[in-house]
Protein backbone atom coordinates (compact mmCIF):
# COMPACT_ATOMS: atom_id res chain seq x y z
CA UNK A 1 0.00 0.00 0.00
CA UNK A 2 1.54 3.10 -0.81
CA UNK A 3 1.63 6.10 1.58
CA UNK A 4 -0.89 8.66 1.56
CA UNK A 5 0.48 12.19 -0.32
CA UNK A 6 0.95 14.34 3.04
CA UNK A 7 3.48 17.63 2.41
CA UNK A 8 3.60 21.25 3.75
CA UNK A 9 4.89 23.23 0.77
CA UNK A 10 8.35 21.95 0.17
CA UNK A 11 8.67 20.02 3.44
CA UNK A 12 7.53 16.28 3.43
CA UNK A 13 7.27 14.64 6.52
CA UNK A 14 7.49 11.36 5.57
CA UNK A 15 10.95 12.49 3.76
CA UNK A 16 12.24 14.37 6.80
CA UNK A 17 10.60 12.73 10.18
CA UNK A 18 13.33 10.06 10.63
CA UNK A 19 11.80 7.92 13.54
CA UNK A 20 14.14 5.05 14.81
CA UNK A 21 12.65 2.62 17.20
CA UNK A 22 15.37 1.13 18.75
CA UNK A 23 15.95 4.66 20.56
CA UNK A 24 15.19 5.08 23.89
CA UNK A 25 13.86 7.83 23.33
CA UNK A 26 10.10 7.43 22.71
CA UNK A 27 8.32 7.70 19.31
CA UNK A 28 5.62 10.25 19.96
CA UNK A 29 8.86 12.82 21.49
CA UNK A 30 11.08 11.95 18.15
CA UNK A 31 8.13 13.15 16.05
CA UNK A 32 7.09 15.99 17.97
CA UNK A 33 11.31 16.79 18.17
CA UNK A 34 11.76 17.03 14.46
CA UNK A 35 8.17 19.16 13.65
CA UNK A 36 9.49 21.40 16.77
CA UNK A 37 13.22 21.94 14.42
CA UNK A 38 10.50 21.90 11.15
CA UNK A 39 8.66 24.81 12.68
CA UNK A 40 11.79 26.97 14.56
CA UNK A 41 13.87 26.82 11.21
CA UNK A 42 10.76 28.03 8.87
CA UNK A 43 10.48 24.99 6.60
CA UNK A 44 7.01 24.56 8.58
CA UNK A 45 6.33 28.27 8.37
CA UNK A 46 2.97 30.11 10.44
CA UNK A 47 0.17 28.97 9.05
CA UNK A 48 0.98 25.85 7.52
CA UNK A 49 -1.57 22.88 7.87
CA UNK A 50 -0.62 19.79 9.37
CA UNK A 51 -2.77 16.49 7.54
CA UNK A 52 -4.87 14.83 9.42
CA UNK A 53 -3.68 12.52 12.02
CA UNK A 54 -4.73 9.20 9.97
CA UNK A 55 -2.97 10.53 7.18
CA UNK A 56 0.13 12.01 9.02
CA UNK A 57 0.48 8.55 10.88
CA UNK A 58 -0.11 6.41 7.55
CA UNK A 59 2.61 8.93 6.00
CA UNK A 60 4.93 8.47 9.13
CA UNK A 61 4.14 4.22 9.31
CA UNK A 62 3.18 5.20 13.16
CA UNK A 63 0.48 4.68 14.99
CA UNK A 64 -2.42 7.04 15.11
CA UNK A 65 -2.34 7.53 19.23
CA UNK A 66 1.47 8.29 18.54
CA UNK A 67 1.01 10.93 16.19
CA UNK A 68 -1.81 12.78 18.11
CA UNK A 69 0.41 12.56 21.38
CA UNK A 70 2.91 14.14 19.10
CA UNK A 71 0.68 16.59 17.98
CA UNK A 72 -0.34 17.41 21.52
CA UNK A 73 3.06 18.32 22.85
CA UNK A 74 3.49 21.08 20.38
CA UNK A 75 -0.29 22.17 21.38
CA UNK A 76 0.65 22.11 24.79
CA UNK A 77 3.74 24.40 23.89
CA UNK A 78 2.33 27.00 21.83
CA UNK A 79 3.50 26.03 18.40
CA UNK A 80 0.51 23.94 17.34
CA UNK A 81 -3.28 24.97 17.39
CA UNK A 82 -6.37 23.10 16.46
CA UNK A 83 -8.63 25.19 14.86
CA UNK A 84 -12.66 23.80 14.43
CA UNK A 85 -13.36 23.39 10.71
CA UNK A 86 -9.42 24.63 9.88
CA UNK A 87 -7.62 21.47 11.55
CA UNK A 88 -4.01 21.74 12.81
CA UNK A 89 -1.60 24.65 12.35
CA UNK A 90 1.72 26.29 12.63
CA UNK A 91 0.91 29.15 14.85
CA UNK A 92 2.73 32.30 14.38
CA UNK A 93 5.38 33.87 16.64
CA UNK A 94 4.14 35.14 19.78
CA UNK A 95 4.21 38.81 20.11
CA UNK A 96 6.53 39.15 23.56
CA UNK A 97 5.40 42.43 25.33
CA UNK A 98 7.67 44.24 27.82
CA UNK A 99 5.89 45.30 30.77
CA UNK A 100 6.56 49.09 30.63
CA UNK A 101 4.62 51.81 30.60
CA UNK A 102 3.48 51.85 26.57
CA UNK A 103 0.65 50.76 24.43
CA UNK A 104 0.42 47.81 22.38
CA UNK A 105 0.09 49.57 19.38
CA UNK A 106 3.52 51.04 20.12
CA UNK A 107 4.80 47.99 20.97
CA UNK A 108 3.68 46.06 18.01
CA UNK A 109 5.13 48.88 15.56
CA UNK A 110 8.43 48.41 17.51
CA UNK A 111 8.62 45.24 16.95
CA UNK A 112 8.36 45.38 13.30
CA UNK A 113 4.85 44.50 12.80
CA UNK A 114 1.63 46.46 11.25
CA UNK A 115 -0.41 47.22 14.18
CA UNK A 116 -4.43 47.91 13.05
CA UNK A 117 -7.07 48.95 15.02
CA UNK A 118 -11.07 48.45 14.47
CA UNK A 119 -13.11 50.66 17.08
CA UNK A 120 -16.21 49.08 18.54
CA UNK A 121 -16.65 52.19 20.87
CA UNK A 122 -15.81 55.65 21.29
CA UNK A 123 -18.43 57.72 23.06
CA UNK A 124 -18.92 59.51 26.39
CA UNK A 125 -21.38 58.30 28.57
CA UNK A 126 -22.57 58.30 32.26
CA UNK A 127 -20.18 57.02 35.25
CA UNK A 128 -21.68 54.33 37.00
CA UNK A 129 -20.51 54.24 40.47
CA UNK A 130 -17.99 51.01 40.06
CA UNK A 131 -16.31 52.91 36.83
CA UNK A 132 -15.96 55.89 39.19
CA UNK A 133 -14.20 54.11 41.72
CA UNK A 134 -11.55 52.45 38.93
CA UNK A 135 -10.89 55.72 37.78
CA UNK A 136 -10.51 57.00 41.46
CA UNK A 137 -13.03 60.10 41.13
CA UNK A 138 -16.28 59.44 43.59
CA UNK A 139 -18.15 62.46 41.67
CA UNK A 140 -17.39 61.73 38.00
CA UNK A 141 -20.52 62.12 36.04
CA UNK A 142 -19.07 61.19 32.21
CA UNK A 143 -16.56 58.79 31.17
CA UNK A 144 -15.03 58.45 27.90
CA UNK A 145 -15.35 54.68 26.51
CA UNK A 146 -13.50 53.29 24.16
CA UNK A 147 -13.40 49.56 23.18
CA UNK A 148 -10.92 48.28 20.34
CA UNK A 149 -9.49 44.98 18.71
CA UNK A 150 -5.84 45.16 18.10
CA UNK A 151 -4.15 43.30 15.38
CA UNK A 152 -1.12 42.97 13.72
CA UNK A 153 -0.38 41.80 10.49
CA UNK A 154 -4.20 41.53 9.36
CA UNK A 155 -4.88 39.11 13.01
CA UNK A 156 -6.76 40.06 16.04
CA UNK A 157 -4.68 39.83 19.00
CA UNK A 158 -6.27 41.65 21.58
CA UNK A 159 -9.79 43.18 22.64
CA UNK A 160 -9.37 46.45 24.71
CA UNK A 161 -11.71 48.12 26.76
CA UNK A 162 -10.71 51.28 28.13
CA UNK A 163 -12.45 54.49 30.71
CA UNK A 164 -11.07 57.70 30.34
CA UNK A 165 -12.49 60.87 32.85
CA UNK A 166 -14.89 63.02 30.13
CA UNK A 167 -12.22 65.89 28.88
CA UNK A 168 -8.93 63.90 28.93
CA UNK A 169 -8.52 63.68 24.93
CA UNK A 170 -11.13 63.46 22.43
CA UNK A 171 -10.47 61.30 19.81
CA UNK A 172 -11.96 60.73 16.41
CA UNK A 173 -11.97 56.78 15.10
CA UNK A 174 -9.85 57.49 12.90
CA UNK A 175 -7.17 59.02 15.33
CA UNK A 176 -7.59 55.79 17.45
CA UNK A 177 -6.59 53.89 14.48
CA UNK A 178 -3.90 55.28 13.60
CA UNK A 179 -1.87 55.98 16.83
CA UNK A 180 -2.25 54.74 20.26
CA UNK A 181 -4.05 55.38 23.12
CA UNK A 182 -0.99 56.78 25.06
CA UNK A 183 0.73 58.36 21.65
CA UNK A 184 -3.03 60.70 22.12
CA UNK A 185 -2.85 61.06 25.58
CA UNK A 186 1.28 62.67 25.38
CA UNK A 187 -0.25 64.47 22.05
CA UNK A 188 -2.73 66.22 24.34
CA UNK A 189 -0.53 67.86 26.83
CA UNK A 190 -1.01 64.75 29.30
CA UNK A 191 2.70 63.47 31.20
CA UNK A 192 2.13 59.79 31.46
CA UNK A 193 3.86 58.96 34.84
CA UNK A 194 3.12 55.58 36.54
CA UNK A 195 0.78 52.80 36.02
CA UNK A 196 -0.36 49.48 38.17
CA UNK A 197 -1.17 46.76 36.42
CA UNK A 198 -2.55 43.15 37.17
CA UNK A 199 -2.14 40.62 35.17
CA UNK A 200 -4.30 37.64 35.08
CA UNK A 201 -6.05 34.08 32.64
CA UNK A 202 -9.35 33.14 31.73
CA UNK A 203 -11.00 31.15 28.77
CA UNK A 204 -12.65 32.37 25.34
CA UNK A 205 -16.30 33.35 25.81
CA UNK A 206 -18.54 32.74 22.82
CA UNK A 207 -18.07 36.81 22.17
CA UNK A 208 -14.12 36.81 22.90
CA UNK A 209 -14.36 34.10 20.28
CA UNK A 210 -16.15 35.32 17.58
CA UNK A 211 -14.21 38.63 18.13
CA UNK A 212 -10.93 37.47 18.34
CA UNK A 213 -10.94 34.31 15.91
CA UNK A 214 -10.52 31.67 18.79
CA UNK A 215 -11.87 28.85 19.59
CA UNK A 216 -14.67 29.59 22.88
CA UNK A 217 -12.74 28.11 25.80
CA UNK A 218 -9.53 29.12 24.26
CA UNK A 219 -6.93 30.43 26.81
CA UNK A 220 -6.63 34.04 26.84
CA UNK A 221 -4.57 36.53 29.26
CA UNK A 222 -6.01 39.19 30.76
CA UNK A 223 -5.05 42.40 31.81
CA UNK A 224 -5.88 45.68 34.10
CA UNK A 225 -3.86 48.97 34.02
CA UNK A 226 -4.89 51.96 35.69
CA UNK A 227 -2.78 55.08 34.42
CA UNK A 228 -1.62 58.21 36.68
CA UNK A 229 -0.57 61.55 35.38
CA UNK A 230 2.63 63.21 37.11
CA UNK A 231 -0.22 64.73 39.69
CA UNK A 232 -2.03 61.76 41.02
CA UNK A 233 -4.33 61.83 38.80
CA UNK A 234 -5.69 58.56 37.19
CA UNK A 235 -6.08 59.50 33.51
CA UNK A 236 -7.27 56.02 32.17
CA UNK A 237 -8.51 52.44 33.13
CA UNK A 238 -8.02 49.28 30.69
CA UNK A 239 -9.27 45.80 30.74
CA UNK A 240 -8.01 44.13 28.01
CA UNK A 241 -7.40 40.42 27.16
CA UNK A 242 -5.08 38.53 24.80
CA UNK A 243 -5.02 35.74 22.10
CA UNK A 244 -2.71 33.50 24.70
CA UNK A 245 -1.80 31.55 21.80
CA UNK A 246 0.40 35.24 20.69
CA UNK A 247 1.25 36.97 23.11
CA UNK A 248 2.98 36.85 26.07
CA UNK A 249 4.11 39.37 28.29
CA UNK A 250 7.74 39.66 29.42
CA UNK A 251 9.63 40.91 33.02
CA UNK A 252 12.86 40.74 34.18
CA UNK A 253 13.62 40.34 37.65
CA UNK A 254 16.53 41.00 40.12
CA UNK A 255 17.57 39.87 42.90
CA UNK A 256 17.43 41.99 46.01
CA UNK A 257 19.38 42.52 49.11
CA UNK A 258 19.31 39.80 51.69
Amino acid sequence: MSKPDVTFGSWDPGREIVVDPGSPEPLYFQVSRQLHAAIADGRLPAGARLGNEVDLAANLRLSRPTVRQAIQTLVNQGLLVRRRGVGTQVVRTKVARPLRLSSLFDDLAGLGGKPGTAVLANRVEDADGEVAELLEAPGLTRVRRLTRIRSTDGEPLALMNNYLPDGVIDPTDDELRERGLYQLLRSAGVRLHAAEQNIGARTATEEDAELLREEPGAALLTMQRTTYDDTGRVVEYGWHVYRASRYTFNLSLTNGPG
